[in-house]
């Protein structure tokens, strides 16, 4: 694989289309969590670009050893992304509604919760795999990278949001950022079909 400047341009914008749904999903850990200090912020956007760098990989390996097992797979995705956004938006949805928005109650971003997010935004990022299989490893493999720096930035800035407009919803921000993991493992799953 040639590195000119499409490579780099289809890497890139491959990237902004993938980091869209960690995207929201970090502006809903921001809305959750207003207090996050900037470290923290760095590992969860630092685990959705390791999450979104790993699956076209994945993918890319998939494709070049068993196909045949990961087309099976393929058609649980949008199932897979629905159920685990939908069980962490209704976990943040109701606790926010039982506990409130006080500053004793409100739970931080757990690394189990944040292991799920990062699975289920990700996982789509394996059918790349497909569109990338005529690279070569290192190619492919500069490609993930390239994925994972521009979805890091896109989720830092996407929690800088988050927790700006978090502290001007206060008192509802718990609940804004359940129904928003709902909608995105909503959308996930309808725009699987089309």
């Amino acid at each position: 694989m040639k590195l000119d400047f499409m490579f780099f341009f289809n890497a890139l914008f491959l990237g902004v289309g993938l980091a869209m749904d960690a995207f929201s999903v970090s502006l809903a850990n921001g809305l959750h969590e207003v207090k996050m200090r900037p470290g923290k912020m760095g590992i969860v956007a630092g685990v959705f670009g390791l999450f979104q760098g790993l699956m076209p990989l994945l993918g890319w390996v998939c494709i070049h050893t068993v196909v045949q097992y990961f087309r099976a797979i393929e058609t649980l995705i949008p199932w897979i992304s629905l159920g685990l956004l939908g069980y962490i938006g209704v976990k943040m949805l109701l606790d926010a509604i039982k506990c409130g928005e006080c500053e004793d109650c409100r739970q931080k971003l757990t690394v189990s919760a944040l292991l799920m997010q990062g699975v289920a935004t990700s996982i789509d990022a394996l059918s790349v795999g497909f569109t990338i299989a005529h690279y070569d490893f290192l190619s492919a493999a500069l490609a993930a990278g390239l994925i994972a720096a521009v979805t890091f930035l896109i989720c830092f800035a996407g929690i800088a949001i988050g927790k700006k407009m978090g502290t001007k919803l206060a008192g509802k921000a718990g609940i804004f950022g359940g129904i928003l993991l709902i909608f995105i493992g909503i959308e996930i799953f309808v725009t699987s079909f089309f």
